[in-house]
């Protein structure tokens, strides 16, 4: 481990991301981790990393001037910046911001290190969602009534969602099965259980509800 924290943390990355994004993460975590060119977000910003990681192929020379006392160059290629960043950072929630919304096998390649990896508290953050893995102890979502919850799975899964419009139990999933996309809340608790990899993506506007039951399900 790198990076050690008792308080939730921002892993950026490289995507491309508003010009405010990191301003709203300062209200939400203490630490920041630049993944690899996601480290220039934080220059231009003026947010100092408690850390740099990657393979540092991406990352300006500015960049890596400024943070040269912070760098931690992960060289090997048989995982993705994301991945060497994640497994390396002890968080009770890890905010992921820059690492969705651009090149789709890059936003691929992040859904399949989540869906390995689901101990691991991450909250993917785009423009308009927030998504995370349902944790093997499950999530208890507070939402508002109508807001979308899809539920999606990226593996063989058995699920099971209560308090959604459309509920189901003990539901076989597969990504070229049975999924559910755009579900709405029908109840003040949503219950989501499964076995497999199956990710959750609410409204960006309710970001922090996503958090608070991903740390209540650890």
């Amino acid at each position: 481990m790198i990076v050690h924290s008792l308080h939730p943390i921002v892993l950026v990355g490289g995507a491309e991301i508003g010009p405010q994004e990191l301003n709203i993460f300062q209200s939400r975590a203490k630490q920041f981790v630049g993944i690899d060119a996601g480290a220039d977000h934080l220059l231009a910003a003026g947010i100092d990393p408690v850390a740099v990681i990657g393979d540092l192929d991406s990352l300006s020379s500015e960049a890596a001037l400024r943070y040269a006392d912070v760098l931690h160059r992960v060289p090997e290629q048989d995982t993705v910046d994301f991945e060497k960043g994640l497994m390396r950072v002890d968080a009770p929630l890890i905010y992921a911001l820059g690492f969705a919304g651009g090149r789709l096998d890059h936003t691929l390649a992040v859904l399949h290190v989540m869906a390995r990896n689901p101990q691991r508290p991450v909250i993917l953050v785009s423009a308009d969602d927030a998504s995370a893995i349902v944790p093997a102890a499950g999530l208890d979502l507070r939402l508002p009534v109508g807001c979308r919850v899809s539920i999606m799975p990226l593996a063989d899964a058995v699920v099971t969602a209560t308090g959604v419009v459309w509920p189901f139990t003990d539901k076989q999933m597969h990504p070229m099965g049975f999924t559910s996309p755009s579900n709405r809340v029908a109840k003040d608790k949503v219950q989501i259980a499964a076995q497999g990899a199956v990710i959750v993506t609410v409204p960006r506007a309710q970001m922090d509800a996503l958090g608070q039951a991903v740390v209540r399900a650890q």
